[in-house]
């Protein structure tokens, strides 16, 4: 079988799709140009596992693959619409501001900043977010009380990942 464009785009989806998922990335663009007006716009994105490829490219190119891409790069359509059970969809979520690892506590054996049911102030620090080697505290937006904590300590988290409700 050639290797025609069409063929090489599968494959460079495929490899886009690898790539995402063996650096842990969330998302990936690329734009190939092949000529004047023929290019190809590639999008690759995963949340909570799945993952989701999009592409733009001239009619004359989205023809032929679009019945393969899905398949060829075992790609999951994202839901329609998300879920009321979704934690970061609750306006009290309080979400990270950066990639990094959640403590829980200041140090090892001491205790936790918050837990469930406490009462907090605007500015209290909930938790901590380690990036970098920078310890960074994450501040409650506001006063309230402590629903839910998501997370683990020392677990990893990504950019918006909710971390705690209050209400």
């Amino acid at each position: 079988m050639t290797n025609t464009p069409h063929d090489a785009d599968v494959a460079f989806i495929r490899a886009l799709a690898e790539l995402l998922q063996e650096n842990d990335l969330t998302e990936l663009q690329v734009k190939r140009e092949y000529g004047e007006d023929d290019s190809l716009n590639v999008r690759v994105s995963r949340q909570k596992g799945q993952m989701t490829v999009m592409t733009e490219a001239p009619a004359q190119v989205m023809q032929a693959p679009a019945a393969t891409l899905a398949p060829a790069a075992q790609v999951t359509p994202a839901p329609a619409e998300k879920s009321s059970d979704d934690p970061a969809d609750h306006p009290g979520a309080v979400t990270s501001p950066m990639v990094g690892t959640v403590y829980l506590q200041s140090e090892p054996g001491a205790p936790a900043f918050i837990r469930v049911g406490q009462q907090v102030s605007e500015g209290e620090t909930l938790l901590i977010v380690e990036a970098m080697k920078t310890m960074n505290q994450i501040p409650a937006p506001r006063a309230g009380t402590v629903k839910r904590i998501l997370v683990d300590d020392g677990t990893a988290v990504e950019f918006g990942a909710p971390l705690v409700i209050l209400e």
